[in-house]
């Protein structure tokens, strides 16, 4: 995703993969849904599934985050008494810097009520215990940069590149191969001079890097 910012901004994170959790409290039953998404609509369609799939709940709280800094954010209490259910599962979502996920909370009655303190603890513990078995993904600002490299030194230079944008938070992203070897690399902003001083270490001064557009770097 192409950004023009400068200073780079700083980027929440998402996660990887879908997770479940439950928590029992009073015999109520939370059945926590924490789900990676890319827009509203494919959030929706998470909610939609979790919906049909328990059908008989009461409840189904939903809070989400989408964009790349967070710019679309959502939440509804569905039912619950208002602000105990959805806002603060979505402020868990915003104290750990979170995006591109829709958290959904369903809940079966226990009997027993539980007061709107304890809604609130219970729907924003059941979203942080799911978040706490998920596997982030890191995001950053990071400035796409292309090689143009002869094919006799490609294979060399390909384990050089990789290495070092490993071992510097960047990616190589991709070669491609014409006329000469092309390598994309992934670099941070504050890592672009070193890269260059590294690129004519290792070629002695052979080729020069050139500096492209500002990109979302997830790890």
């Amino acid at each position: 995703m192409e950004t023009a910012a400068d200073p780079a901004p700083r980027y929440p994170a998402t996660i990887a993969a879908p997770v479940e959790h439950e928590l029992v409290i009073k015999k109520s039953r939370f059945l926590a849904l924490v789900h990676p998404v890319s827009s509203v609509a494919e959030a929706d369609a998470v909610v939609a599934a979790v919906r049909k799939r328990y059908w008989d709940a009461r409840h189904h709280c939903v809070a989400l985050s989408v964009g790349p800094l967070a710019e679309q954010q959502r939440s509804t209490d569905d039912g619950e008494p208002s602000g105990t259910a959805g806002v603060p599962m979505l402020e868990v979502l915003r104290r750990r810097e979170l995006t591109d996920l829709v958290a959904v909370v369903t809940r079966y009655f226990g009997g027993v009520l539980l007061g709107a303190g304890g809604l609130v603890r219970a729907y924003s513990t059941a979203t942080s215990e799911a978040l706490d078995r998920a596997r982030l993904v890191r995001r950053s600002a990071a400035v796409r940069v292309t090689v143009d490299a002869p094919h006799a030194d490609a294979g060399r230079l390909h384990g050089v590149l990789r290495d070092w944008a490993e071992a510097h938070e960047g990616s190589l992203d991709d070669v491609a191969y014409a006329a000469e070897a092309r390598f994309t690399l992934l670099i941070p902003p504050a890592a672009l001079d070193a890269f260059d001083a590294a690129l004519a270490a290792a070629t002695s001064g052979a080729l020069v890097a050139a500096r492209g557009a500002t990109v979302v770097l997830s790890r």
